[in-house]
This record gives structure tokens, C-alpha cells and sequence, in this order.
């Protein structure tokens, strides 16, 4: 074990925890192949060409309408699952070159806009709202539809103190949920784009706003933001939690320091004595199925996430 800090310690992962990750569904396999075993790329590729076919990526794309969308009904409730369910397709790692995510985002692309109350413009432009934007631009870039107009919006939406609020301008001051989301986004516009002077200067000064947080805390008073947030969850959606804000932190191949070791401290300190991660806080946004069990049961999501974001610190840091 690496002693990182005297109040909790970084264990590697127990073998029965890898082999239990890896009795799992392909979108899980892959990337625990990728970020834990660190198998040749050539397996993990063939691991992850399964996500179409079988489990939880083959369910997703078999509930998409021919119009292109998910979720019944086309109100402001379907925008919403049919951009949670992009969201997923692309957590989970679906391949955007295979023919099944052509398929589909094409689809997406061909026939949804968004209602005229929010922007009427074709779905991968966006509509009004940075965090719902940077969910777009993230599944736009990664799936091969990236949008320069929708990144020229977000980075005209920044503000002051460095992320972003969907209560802008009638706020002044960044929310935590929207600053990671359009974080998330910019981040998959440049590694489907290449890096640009622009858009990694906004990254980086909203990265700033999170770690001169220390990733959950008020800049004013010291005092944890809100304490759900403390609480891990799969999907997150457009949630902020530690454990999501780490994991983009590493994503983004950030240096740790000392401003995160709370926030990876509390991850640790959270690992039961099996080597596992609790699903906790589970929200009510539509996701179709549960991939996991309940609450208080051990998640493979969560612990995936916690083990490559210690790993990341311990290696890094």
C-alpha cells in the first residue's frame, strides 16, 4: 500500500475485485481493460465492439424511435431523455465509428431540432442552457458531430469566477453542475478537434474554479457546498458530485495537488472492506433500465470510477 496521507491509504485493487468488474457487461469490461488491467489495445478495442451488440449499449440503441429519439412523447421531458440517453451511449463507450452508432446518430441528427422555445436549431447546435449544451457538444464531438457554433456560445457564456450557470445572467456566480458539464464537453470537443488556444483556456480557469474549491467547498466560508455531493451516483446526468468531478480531472490528465486530496481522500475512505464502491444517491432522471441494484448495494460503476481516479492520484501526485 501507498501512504498518501495519514488518515487513509490508496490500496491496489484486490484481484477479486478486478475479476468481479470483469464479470460484467462489455462497457464495463473494456474499460476496466483499459484504465486498471491496461490490456493491449487490440483487446480492449475487441471488448469494447461488443457495447452494440450485447447488454446495456444493445438494450439503449433497440429503445431508439425511428424519428431518431427516446422516450416517447416529443415535450421538453423527451429532449431531456433523449440527451441523458446520448449521454450514456457515450459513457458507456459505444464506438462512434461502428455502423450501429452511425445508425443512430444519424438519426439523431436527421430529424430532431429543438422546440422554438429553445433555440429551434438542429439538435447537435444546441439550445439555450450551458449545461444542457455541454452535454450536446460532448456527445456531438464524440460521436463525430461537433458543433464550432455551440463552442463559441459557451465560451462567450463563461463567466467571472471561471465555470458556468444555467441561471446566467440573473446570476453571476458558477454552479458546480453546469461548470462540469460544459468541462466535460469542451474536453471531448478537443480530443475530437485538437486543442485550441480558446477552448483550453476556458478549461483550464474552470478547472481552477473547482480546485480553488477544493472540488466541494465555499470559497467564502470553508463549508462543503452540499453535502450530496459527497454521495456517488450512475448515471450522474447533469449532477456534480466528487467523485465526477475527480474522474474529469483525471480525464483531462490535470496534475493532482494538494487541492484535491480531500476529495480523493474522501473516495478512498469510502471503499468497503470487500474493495468495493456503494452505489449512493441515485437521481430520478430517466435512464430506461437499472444497470445496478439499489442503493447501499455495490456498484461496478462506482467502483471503476473510484479505483482509476486513486489510481490517477497515486501515480501522479
Amino acid at each position: 500500500m501507498t501512504t498518501k496521507n495519514p488518515e487513509w491509504q490508496i490500496p491496489k485493487p484486490k484481484k477479486s475485485v478486478l475479476e468481479w468488474l470483469l464479470d460484467a457487461d462489455p462497457a464495463i469490461r473494456w474499460q476496466v481493460m483499459r484504465d486498471l488491467t491496461k490490456e493491449p489495445d487490440d483487446y480492449v478495442a475487441t471488448e469494447r465492439s461488443r457495447i452494440a451488440s450485447e447488454g446495456w449499449g444493445a438494450r439503449v440503441l433497440g429503445l431508439q424511435s425511428s424519428e431518431g429519439n427516446w422516450g416517447g412523447d416529443a415535450d421538453a421531458r423527451n429532449w431531456l431523455c433523449t440527451s441523458y440517453t446520448l449521454l450514456l451511449l457515450k459513457d458507456l463507450g459505444l464506438d462512434p465509428s461502428g455502423e450501429e452508432a452511425r445508425r443512430s446518430i444519424g438519426l439523431v441528427r436527421d430529424h430532431i431540432t429543438w422546440p422554438r422555445q429553445m433555440g429551434g436549431r438542429p439538435y447537435f447546435d444546441g439550445e439555450t442552457e450551458p449545461c444542457v449544451n455541454g452535454w450536446i457538444l460532448g456527445v456531438g464531438a464524440y460521436f463525430g458531430e461537433s458543433s464550432d457554433r455551440l463552442v463559441d456560445r459557451l465560451l462567450g457564456e463563461q463567466l467571472k469566477d471561471g465555470g458556468w450557470n444555467c441561471d446566467a445572467p440573473q446570476s453571476r456566480r458558477s454552479s458546480f453542475h453546469s461548470t462540469i458539464c460544459v468541462l466535460e464537453g469542451l474536453l471531448e470537443y478537443e480530443k475530437a478537434k485538437g486543442e485550441t488556444a480558446a477552448v483550453t483556456e476556458a478549461r483550464v480557469r474552470a478547472q481552477e474554479y473547482l480546485l480553488e474549491r477544493r472540488m466541494l467547498r465555499s470559497l467564502s466560508s470553508g463549508e462543503v457546498i452540499d453535502p450530496k455531493w459527497t454521495r456517488f451516483s450512475f448515471p450522474t446526468t447533469w449532477h456534480y458530485d466528487v467523485l465526477r468531478g475527480l474522474d474529469y480531472l483525471r480525464s483531462a490528465g490535470v496534475e493532482p495537488d494538494d487541492r484535491v486530496t480531500e476529495a480523493v481522500g474522501l473516495v478512498a475512505k469510502k471503499q468497503d472492506h470487500n474493495g468495493k464502491w456503494p452505489l449512493e444517491n441515485t437521481h430520478p432522471d430517466r435512464v430506461h433500465f437499472d444497470m445496478e441494484g439499489v442503493e447501499g448495494e455495490p456498484s461496478r460503476w462506482n467502483t471503476l470510477r473510484a479505483l482509476r481516479v486513486l489510481d490517477w492520484y497515486s501515480t501522479r501526485h
